[in-house]
């Protein structure tokens, strides 16, 4: 063989070697082992919006790992009970849950600003302040010691006031009402002489129709109606000053989550990212239309509060607020960060989507 024949051949068998090689040694470095997770949520399976948001997600990561990450989705129930969500994913026992954060404000009471507190933030502003404000750094702070990482995963937008037997005319009115409202709306609703409880959605209908409460809050017209509080309560009162955006939040434990790849934990925040906006923007989609329907099919009483009782509630809020305070460094830090953002977004807010929306509605008639 010429020297010339020696060097194409084994060049063109180099080549083909070196491409060999590279395909053994790239295959361990591309393939991943797949990972099981268990969530554990506080909603009922199928319930649209929330439920069906959070099963959503479960499917997102299914899809976007092209099955490599499976998360088997347990409703509120099926393995725990929905309000054990949190203790379940904070010892390890699960990998994830689905809920509000101010479901666990009996843990520490800055956990109900990463979901909502009365007079809070709107949808955009909470992004806007868990983004860009500072936000997620308090909440990684305040999570880690309890063993969770937490991110957004769901907003329903500004929600209703609630359902009452009565109406409500002046803050007298609220007195020795039994009210199921958590986070600290129920604590405002406490300052003002009413009683409130927290139950589980899944079983708010059966105390209200029994009696056993006499009003509730839970989120807004496409959600309500499916639970039918219609049936037990006819007064239908807005804008609720407890939930003006309330973020519904991925708990992820932190020592699975710390063990993630990076573009593990990316994809798992790319899927949480996008079901809050899918969420959000389901909301907005569906509650014009089902209200509507409450009120032309089911005898609904619309009603708004009056400029009195919200008053009485702002004064409540601030002495519960006083009282977040008084627990601690962090839940002070949380507090005044939070009113940094809701003072900047609001101001922003006021001139530039309140005042278009005000004008807009105003030549167009829209009620």
């Amino acid at each position: 063989m010429s020297r010339r024949k020696f060097l194409k051949t084994g060049a063109a068998a180099g080549v083909g070697t070196v491409a060999a090689a590279g395909t053994i040694l790239s295959a361990p470095a591309i393939a991943k082992e797949r990972i099981e997770v268990a969530m554990v949520t506080t909603w009922p399976r199928d319930f649209p919006g929330l439920g069906t948001g959070a099963q959503r997600f479960a499917e997102r990561v299914k899809a976007i790992s092209d099955g490599r990450i499976q998360v088997e989705y347990f409703a509120g129930g099926e393995r725990v009970k929905p309000f054990d969500s949190f203790d379940e994913v904070a010892s390890g026992n699960a990998q994830m849950y689905h809920g509000a954060e101010y479901y666990w404000k009996g843990k520490h009471p800055a956990f109900a600003y990463f979901a909502t507190v009365p007079f809070g933030l709107t949808a955009l502003e909470f992004n806007a302040w868990i983004r860009f404000g500072g936000g997620q750094q308090l909440w990684d702070e305040l999570s880690s010691g309890f063993g969770v990482k937490g991110l957004m995963c769901g907003n329903t937008g500004v929600q209703m006031g609630g359902w009452f037997r009565k109406e409500i005319n002046t803050a007298d009115d609220l007195k020795g009402l039994k009210i199921r409202m958590p986070g600290l709306g129920g604590d405002v609703m406490a300052k003002l002489g009413a009683s409130p409880v927290s139950l589980p959605g899944g079983q708010i209908y059966e105390n209200l129709i029994s009696g056993a409460i006499d009003a509730t809050e839970w989120v807004g017209p496409w959600n309500d109606s499916f639970l039918k509080f219609y049936e037990a309560a006819k007064y239908y009162y807005y804008p609720g000053m407890h939930e003006p955006g309330a973020c519904l939040s991925l708990g992820i434990n932190e020592k699975f989550w710390k063990g993630l790849s990076e573009s593990d934990r990316l994809l798992i925040e790319a899927a949480a990212s996008m079901e809050n906006e899918m969420m959000m923007s389901e909301f907005t989609a569906n509650n014009g239309a089902f209200l509507q329907k409450m009120l032309t099919e089911q005898g609904v009483k619309l009603r708004r509060f009056s400029d009195e009782v919200y008053d009485s509630f702002g004064e409540a809020a601030d002495e519960v607020f006083e009282d977040v305070q008084d627990h601690s460094d962090l839940a002070k830090r949380v507090h005044e960060s939070f009113l940094v953002a809701r003072q900047t977004y609001g101001a922003w807010q006021n001139i530039g989507d309140v005042e278009y929306l005000r004008q807009r509605n105003r030549v167009l008639g829209i009620d």
